[in-house]
């Protein structure tokens, strides 16, 4: 099967950019499954209801969230009956919403997405891995799942190295999310599992990590704010990365980069 993940959307240029680049990417490449990141996609910080139903309507079969899960207040409330709706399983218990779900793609193929969150230069939270792996055993590869997807949202690129390695042979990808920038190493593990340490964003890369450049320059010239951080307006690069699994194990065949419009370099899926 033929799945896209798209990095952490980013205001309202990296929403119009999902809504109009993800269809023609869908109709083209012929994605069974589609998954977006959007917990950023509200002004910057979580996701309000309107939102997350435009980025259902553009193609998304998941959105997963993270550290910015619940900044908009609706979220507490719409998130519990919106099972395509997912926040880090980690989190502490009581928490609204689920971590992990079991969703069915256009062609009837199953696939287990998992969200989870860092620890590392993040909040205090709960052990990612051993969450992420006892939701990765109740719904195995190849049996219950015909892919698993894992969404680590987290700063430290070696902590989602980590969960790679963890994982390796077990899933269908762990990609990393949250720090907005596209790494260079996407690749297949010994295992078969695809790993990419940062899918990037879908926002305006003249920015400082999608936010307009004037507050965060200043708060690092003269450690005092002066405003709020807001979403760059402009094109967006939509990026993600693509991947094919085989229709036996439900392992890796082929990973490839994935950015669309802006500014950054253009790459589209090798299949």
């Amino acid at each position: 099967m033929r799945l896209l993940f798209l990095g952490d959307v980013v205001g309202r240029s990296g929403r119009d950019a999902v809504s109009e680049r993800l269809p023609g990417l869908i109709r083209t490449h012929g994605f069974d499954f589609v998954i977006v990141n959007g917990e950023n996609a509200s002004h910057g910080r979580g996701l309000t209801e309107g939102h997350f139903n435009d980025l259902r309507s553009a193609g998304a079969d998941v959105v997963t969230l993270g550290d910015h899960a619940f900044d908009q207040r609706d979220t507490l409330s719409y998130i519990e009956r919106e099972p395509t709706l997912l926040r880090p399983i980690n989190m502490a218990p009581g928490a609204p919403g689920r971590g992990a779900n079991l969703i069915e793609g256009r062609n009837g193929h199953r696939v287990l997405v998992v969200n989870a969150l860092g620890r590392v230069f993040m909040d205090p939270i709960d052990d990612p891995f051993r969450a992420v792996e006892a939701a990765v055993a109740a719904c195995p590869l190849g049996e219950q799942a015909d892919a698993i997807v894992v969404d680590f949202h987290t700063e430290a690129t070696s902590e989602i190295q980590a969960m790679g390695f963890f994982l390796d042979g077990r899933v269908s990808l762990v990609v990393g999310t949250h720090t907005h920038i596209p790494t260079a190493d996407h690749r297949i593990l010994k295992g078969g599992s695809a790993l990419m340490a940062d899918a990037g964003m879908c926002g305006n890369f003249d920015s400082i990590i999608g936010v307009d450049a004037e507050e965060p320059l200043n708060r690092f010239l003269t450690g005092i704010p002066q405003n709020r951080f807001s979403p760059a307006e402009g094109e967006a690069t939509l990026c993600g990365v693509a991947l094919e699994t085989d229709a036996k194990t439900g392992l890796a065949s082929s990973l490839s980069p994935v950015r669309v419009g802006g500014v950054l370099g253009q790459a589209l899926p090798e299949f």
